[in-house]
């Protein structure tokens, strides 16, 4: 994939459904070229499809936020396995350094966002924890 390919890759992105004469005259290509590099990222398996955002999508969660954890000893994949049984938990990753591991919660209310805070805060072997609220989103994939 080269620079040309994730220009476009960019750009659909931003929008999927745009027209391949669009795309064209954005990224400086012929119809023809940008038809060409779309069958050959869809071919290679670069490109697995194409999606829609709906207006819901983006109301589902109106409070939303990071929660970097630590854990006690080896207790992580115990505590993981508790965070996915949280409903409001929508992604669950580990990771390294400070914390252990990192949570994006969702909920529809400050109310309830704080609940699940304190609910995953009680849980055994969690040491500390640290949250940060998604304000406004700047770029989405």
């Amino acid at each position: 994939m080269d620079e040309t390919d994730k220009r476009l890759i960019s750009a659909l992105r931003h929008n999927a459904r745009a027209p391949l004469s669009e795309l064209a005259s954005r990224l400086g290509l012929s119809r023809a070229t940008v038809r060409t590099r779309l069958a050959k990222l869809e071919e290679n398996g670069d490109v697995l499809g194409f999606t829609v955002v709906m207006k819901h999508d983006q109301l589902r969660d109106a409070v939303r936020g990071l929660m970097m954890i630590a854990i006690e000893g080896r207790g992580t994949d115990r505590i993981i396995r508790q965070l996915n049984a949280f409903p409001e938990a929508r992604h669950v990753w580990s990771t390294n350094g400070r914390w252990d591991v990192i949570v994006e919660i969702g909920s529809t209310t400050l109310e309830a966002f704080d609940d699940i805070l304190a609910r995953i805060r009680r849980l055994d072997g969690i040491t500390a924890s640290e949250t940060s609220l998604l304000l406004s989103t700047r770029k989405a994939t």
